[in-house]
C-alpha cells in the first residue's frame, strides 16, 4: 500500500492535469506488470520496441500483461 500512497501525493506536482493523466496511466501499466509477475521495465522496454518495429495492430492483444512473453534471444545471434 505504501507504493500507491506515495504515488497519490506525487500526483499532487504533476504540473497539470494532462501530466497527472499520463502519471496515473504509468503507474497503471507498471502496477498491472506487476501483478501478472512481469519485470515492469523489461516489459516496457520490449513493448515499445515491438511497437516501433512495425508490430502488426491486429496482434495488439499480445503485447498485453497477461498475454505477454519475453522474446528469446539466442546466444549464438549475440556472439
Amino acid at each position: 500500500m505504501r507504493c500507491v500512497a506515495l504515488g497519490r501525493k506525487n500526483w499532487l506536482f504533476a504540473g497539470s492535469k494532462a501530466g497527472g493523466d499520463r502519471a496515473a496511466a504509468i503507474y497503471t501499466v507498471i502496477e498491472t506488470a506487476k501483478l501478472n509477475g512481469l519485470e515492469p521495465q523489461a516489459y516496457i522496454a520490449d513493448v515499445i520496441a515491438k511497437i516501433a518495429g512495425d508490430w502488426p495492430a491486429a496482434r495488439w492483444d499480445e503485447l498485453l500483461p497477461w498475454n505477454w512473453r519475453p522474446t528469446v534471444h539466442n546466444v549464438a545471434e549475440a556472439a
